[in-house]
């Protein structure tokens, strides 16, 4: 069953075309640098053929109808697509699953777009294009919300005035969701877990990162909050700060207060910490060359991983597995070994050999078989996606 799959964000658009019922991805790419000046670019994988070339547009519009043509192009895929399934940032509490979209669910989204006005507008965006473009085709929201909104009130709310939060929505509702769904899941299915009865913790490492406490395959508290600044040090996110530290900055920096979040969301992090860049790869190729700001970098982003990680283990009260995905999550060996030294007094015991090959020979995991263990699962959002989806169209 096709199923195209759709990420539309503020500059780019991810997509895939996967077919659900055995998760082969017949087609996949993306297309880059959207919304400026300059042209943009599309890039395509299928198989073992390639492609892409500049835009005719750099608008969304534009490459959304490229990716449609690409897919004319090829031979029988645009007919046999059976949905389209759409990365949607928020669903606030509204919704609690994904969903298949008419006017009442496009219209919840829209009101939602004050909670996530960087991400949101581009998801509507590319939910309108599709509509108009495959028009007999229905189309599915999968929130990155939706799998936090079984926390408990204690994990959710802010102590904050709770009008706040009656009148306002103002609470943690966390993110990267559909990957901390995806990965628990195959993380119970490659260590034979009973997924009645499991206590994990899911650390989404990337440029954004986060992690989730998980029990018996429910979110129960998670890093990122109101939005995804709080938590981890990321890339060019700064995590956890004082909040008096706005009007500090605003005070010395003359800036107005959106101008320091937009300092703490793009500016700070990896990359502010180290002045150098916010690629883990980059960091950690240059702390070994001696450059003292990225290996501070790194120690830094681990210790502070290392904290949250333990602290998730409080709503657990046991943990099964540490399950690490993400770009980092899965090919930083040297991050996971820093991490794993850190949380040794939970039990954990690296094994140096697995680590290394990120445990592929040894069902992902990376640290001696006593439990709890340390696991790397690959995660893969478009085929959650592209699965919802078909479950909601058939």
């Amino acid at each position: 069953m096709p199923i195209l799959v759709l990420n539309c964000g503020s500059s780019s658009i991810k997509f895939a075309v996967i077919d659900a019922s055995c998760g082969e991805r017949i087609l996949e790419g993306s297309a880059e640098d959207l919304g400026g000046a300059g042209p943009g670019s599309l890039r395509w994988l299928a198989g073992d053929e390639t492609g892409g070339g500049e835009l005719a547009g750099a608008r969304h519009e534009d490459a959304l109808r490229s990716i449609t043509d690409l897919l004319g192009r090829r031979e029988g895929l645009r007919d046999s697509i059976r949905g389209v399934g759409h990365r949607v940032v928020h669903g606030g509490e509204v919704f609690t699953g994904s969903a298949l979209i008419d006017a009442g669910v496009l219209e919840r989204i829209e009101v939602l777009s004050s909670l996530a006005p960087l991400h949101q507008p581009f998801n509507l965006l590319g939910i309108r294009a599709m509509q108009a473009l495959f028009p007999a085709l229905p189309q599915v929201a999968v929130f990155d919300t939706a799998f936090h909104q079984t926390m408990p009130e204690r994990a959710y709310l802010y102590a904050v005035p709770h009008a706040l939060y009656r009148e306002h929505g103002v609470r943690r509702y966390g993110f990267h969701g559909i990957s901390h769904r995806y990965v628990a899941g195959e993380a119970v299915r490659m260590l034979e877990l009973s997924p009645a009865r499991s206590a994990l913790i899911t650390a989404h490492l990337g440029n954004g990162c986060s992690a989730t406490a998980i029990e018996n395959g429910r979110s129960v508290d998670t890093s990122m909050g109101l939005s995804p600044l709080e938590g981890l040090v990321m890339g060019t996110r700064s995590g956890d700060v004082d909040p008096g530290l706005h009007e500090f900055l605003a005070e010395r920096l003359d800036l107005d207060v959106a101008g320091v979040t937009a300092l703490l969301n793009r500016e700070s992090g990896l990359l502010g910490l180290s002045e150098l860049s916010n690629d883990m790869r980059r960091l950690t190729e240059a702390a070994e060359r001696g450059h003292a700001r990225a290996a501070l970098a790194v120690e830094l982003f681990c210790y502070r991983l290392a904290k949250h990680l333990a602290a998730l283990v409080v709503p657990l009260g046991r943990l099964d597995a540490l399950v690490f995905t993400g770009g980092i999550g899965e090919n930083a060996a040297g991050v996971r070994e820093r991490v794993v030294a850190l949380l040794g007094h939970l039990g954990l015991r690296l094994d140096e050999e697995r680590n290394a090959e990120h445990g592929v020979r040894s069902r992902g995991v990376i640290t001696t078989d006593d439990p709890p263990v340390a696991v790397v699962v690959p995660t893969d959002e478009e085929l959650l996606i592209a699965s919802d989806t078909a479950a909601l169209t058939r």
